[in-house]
């Protein structure tokens, strides 16, 4: 699955201007809708990524946990559960009433294990959030929940912009403890502000410039463990945690942004699961 994810930006912006006041229009419409008009405007969203393809709803390929109440809409906390590791494919993330409802893509490579993978997301309004899974065999599956927040698209990050971009590309990764046989919990962080383009600098009252990890990926020596396709929900200073079967080899972490910047690291591997 390789969707593009600019697709689904103009489902919303549509409607708004770029330049900041969309955001508050966006907020007025997301916040009224009843379940018909959230209903109609997935299926809007989910034509516009998947194209004609049949999504179909599933209680036990992908299950996704996010607070009912998100104490901050700017770092607003995601579980994706996928028990059925070894049928899943690819998972996807869409914040339906986010301005880019596209939060992210996960292409999982032979070195993944996808029990479990965890992101931290910004929430602008009251909203369903989806997650489809696409299968081996190329089937479409999808969970949903619905999200009480505002704002967090454009929340600052309280500091000033040269401060947020201090360090920027810095990574650290951290293993859980492994057991013999089992695949490893791994959890990355990489210093980035994830701009989304609609915070407001406070000083000079202009809006600074998106400028968001787009891209990621995570190896095992010459194995993938994934691929991320990301956008401007994804909250800054992302933090993934997720699951790898590491073979001894190194782990290589590449990631780059839409201004073009570009960092890798290697991190020593935990000992291998066999």
């Amino acid at each position: 699955m390789r969707p593009t994810l600019a697709l689904a930006l103009g489902l919303t912006l549509s409607a708004a201007a770029l330049s900041g006041p969309f955001a508050p229009a966006v907020h007025a419409a997301g916040a009224s809708d009843t379940e018909q008009e959230r209903a109609a405007r997935w299926q809007e969203i989910a034509k516009s990524i998947f194209g004609d393809r049949t999504i179909e709803p599933t209680d036990s390929l992908v299950k996704l946990e996010a607070p009912k109440r998100a104490e901050d809409a700017a770092l607003v906390p995601i579980t994706l559960t996928m028990p059925e590791k070894d049928k899943i494919k690819a998972v996807s993330l869409i914040i339906d009433d986010n301005p880019a409802p596209y939060a992210a893509n996960f292409e999982f490579g032979p070195a993944a294990d996808t029990s479990e993978l965890k992101l931290r997301v910004r929430v602008n309004n009251y909203t369903d959030m989806h997650a489809v899974v696409e299968t081996t065999d190329g089937k479409l599956y999808e969970a949903k929940q619905f999200v009480k927040a505002s704002g967090g698209c454009s929340a600052p990050m309280g500091m000033s912009e040269e401060e947020a971009l201090k360090g920027m590309g810095d990574m650290r990764m951290k293993f859980a403890d492994a057991q013999p046989g089992k695949p490893v919990e791994a959890t990355l962080m990489i210093r980035h502000p994830n701009f989304s383009g609609m915070q407001m600098n406070q000083v000079t009252r202009d809006y600074t410039p998106a400028r968001y990890i787009d891209k990621l990926t995570v190896s095992a020596g010459d194995r993938k463990v994934f691929t991320m396709t990301g956008d401007i929900s994804i909250a800054s200073n992302p933090v993934i945690n997720f699951g790898l079967k590491p073979d001894g080899k190194p782990i290589q972490v590449a990631a780059g942004d839409n201004q073009g910047g570009a960092w890798t690291h290697s991190f020593t591997a935990p000992s291998p699961t066999n």
